[in-house]
């Protein structure tokens, strides 16, 4: 399924569904409640998730029935969203790790997968990742571990970079480890750095206030936030020239210069994996919480060109994705 088709499917499809059909399917099937930002961002992510559903049998409309919501990176969203799965009793939740503090408080019996989230057990939604506990289980990010990884691939293409503004949302107990893993790690390479602190959509426009010469460089700390307003941090970025760094590909398809990170479709993927042993019978507390296996460095060849930039060749050769 091609991504525009996702997303329009997502947009208008439940809507021409008979009613009565769909009610009488879900009473049938597995029913799957997937929560993630919005349509676009995670279109990809999601048809990852359905076709690799299929290669263990669970065949959406078929054999399983899966209900897309969608957050917008709101918190009241959310509420409103763990409330009517709750109160649908679906068989086995599947969203990000800002969501799932919410539905822990909501639920103990529905399984809980988690297809991306940084530092689990840091943040409480996970005892260890060896022997979750409780009904939650996933895949971790390890945001943190890599922010150092990132630092190297803008210094790679900014050779002159001395000043970094890094944004993140405190609100988002993973986001602000990153955030002084990120602090900590380029005060150790001798870089000024400054941090800009957000907890709602309304706090992103201050942080473009300030003069252009007070950074070299941005660095974006990804969350469900962030990825609900890409636009409103990569186009001010743009027109003040700095040159954004940021775990997601999305947000450098968007305009940024490069991301570094996990390879989020296999994050889905494998997240079908742990939906399929637990409508089979095992429970999330037996499941260990993995970490990514996979990792791409995503550039955007324009952007670069547009800031006067030149991506040296040993860095293009490392790329899995450019953008040109």
């Amino acid at each position: 399924m091609r991504r525009r088709d996702f997303v329009r499917l997502m947009g208008a499809g439940a809507a021409a569904w008979p009613l009565a059909a769909r009610a009488q399917q879900a009473a049938k099937l597995p029913t799957i409640g997937l929560l993630g930002v919005d349509a676009r961002s995670w279109a990809a992510w999601a048809t990852a998730f359905a076709e690799q559903l299929k290669q263990f049998g669970w065949i959406e409309g078929r054999s399983v029935t899966i209900e897309y919501r969608w957050s917008e990176g709101r918190p009241e969203r959310v509420a409103e969203v763990v409330a009517e799965f709750v109160r649908q009793k679906v068989d086995i939740v599947v969203t990000y790790g800002g969501a799932v503090a919410a539905f822990k408080q909501a639920t103990r019996d529905i399984p809980i997968v988690f297809a991306l989230a940084g530092d689990p057990v840091g943040i409480g939604l996970v005892d260890s990742l060896s022997h979750p506990g409780g009904n939650v289980t996933g895949l971790s990010l390890e945001q943190a571990d890599i922010a150092g990884k990132r630092l190297d691939a803008v210094r790679d293409v900014v050779p002159n970079l001395h000043r970094l503004a890094v944004v993140a949302n405190v609100g988002y107990p993973a986001s602000a480890a990153e955030l002084a893993a990120v602090l900590a790690t380029a005060r150790g390479l001798g870089l000024e750095v400054t941090p800009y602190e957000i907890r709602r959509a309304e706090d992103i426009a201050a942080v473009f206030n300030a003069p252009k010469s007070q950074a070299d460089a941005l660095y974006v700390v990804e969350d469900a936030l962030v990825l609900a307003n890409i636009n409103s941090i990569v186009a001010p970025a743009l027109s003040a020239r700095l040159p954004t760094i940021s775990a997601n590909p999305d947000i450098v398809r968007a305009g940024a210069l490069i991301s570094y990170g996990p390879n989020y479709a296999n994050l889905f993927q494998r997240a079908a994996g742990y939906v399929d042993k637990i409508l089979r019978g095992a429970k999330p507390s037996d499941l260990p919480v993995e970490q990514p296996t996979k990792f791409d460095l995503v550039i955007n060849l324009k952007t670069a060109k547009a800031l006067g930039l030149i991506v040296p060749e040993k860095v293009l050769a490392l790329a899995d994705e450019v953008i040109e």
